[in-house]
């Protein structure tokens, strides 16, 4: 049999934690529910979840500080939670290393959903689909000006330094870097990053392009207004 994914969820709201809970658990997954940020660091040091669900107001140690601390340690999944679709929520959220958001209320079948995605594109955090032509040169390494992109070894050099990215950074850099030049826009960048079949908040794109830049070079991503974002060839 095989192992269960397993999500820790830190939600205040005593009815939307245990009622969230049991929706996760009737889909599957193996659930640690927490009703603070303190104690949810603490499980997440201890237990090593697949995944974290974090509400953002909870007490103790919020929802954006507790990303911030578990994406010092770990590269593991975020999604965060908030009763606001409100742009400093959404934005602080994801600043913090949250790769993707859910605004509540929600129906359990949306989260889980959400959830499956994250983990799909985590699961397969590299390589171009089948069928699609990669431009890789020099054994799988792709190099713009100073930046290279190693599409085997899954790794990043910027000057011949290491760059650190998260899973869904690196599949950002590597749609990009399938395609130097060509303009990609935020709904098909949904679609291939995220794995959006439906509309999706492109403020999603918008600020993991800015961390993206922050890592391999501000001038590197060029935003095309109107249309998208390009990689500098």
């Amino acid at each position: 049999m095989a192992e269960q994914t397993h999500v820790l969820f830190v939600e205040d709201d005593d009815v939307i934690r245990e009622a969230t809970q049991l929706a996760l658990e009737r889909s599957g997954f193996a659930v640690t529910a927490m009703p603070d940020g303190l104690s949810g660091l603490e499980e997440f040091r201890a237990r090593r979840p697949d995944i974290a669900l974090l509400d953002v107001m909870v007490p103790g140690l919020d929802g954006v500080s507790l990303c911030r601390r578990i994406r010092d340690e770990s590269t593991v999944p975020v999604i965060m939670l908030s009763a606001r679709a409100d742009s400093i929520d959404v934005v602080l959220g994801l600043e913090a290393g949250a790769d993707d958001y859910v605004t509540k209320p929600f129906d359990g079948a949306v989260l889980v959903a959400r959830i499956r995605a994250v983990l799909r594109r985590f699961g397969h955090a590299g390589g171009v689909r089948p069928g699609e032509h990669s431009p890789a040169v020099d054994g799988g390494v792709l190099t713009f000006g100073d930046l290279e992109v190693d599409t085997e070894g899954m790794e990043v050099r910027r000057d011949g330094r290491p760059v650190a990215l998260t899973p869904t950074e690196m599949r950002l850099l590597l749609e990009f870097s399938s395609a130097p030049g060509t303009v990609l826009s935020r709904d098909k960048l949904l679609e291939r990053v995220w794995d959006y079949g439906w509309g999706g908040d492109t403020r999603v794109v918008d600020v993991h392009v800015q961390r993206l830049r922050t890592k391999i070079g501000q001038d590197r991503i060029e935003t095309v207004r109107g249309f998208g974002y390009k990689l500098k060839a």
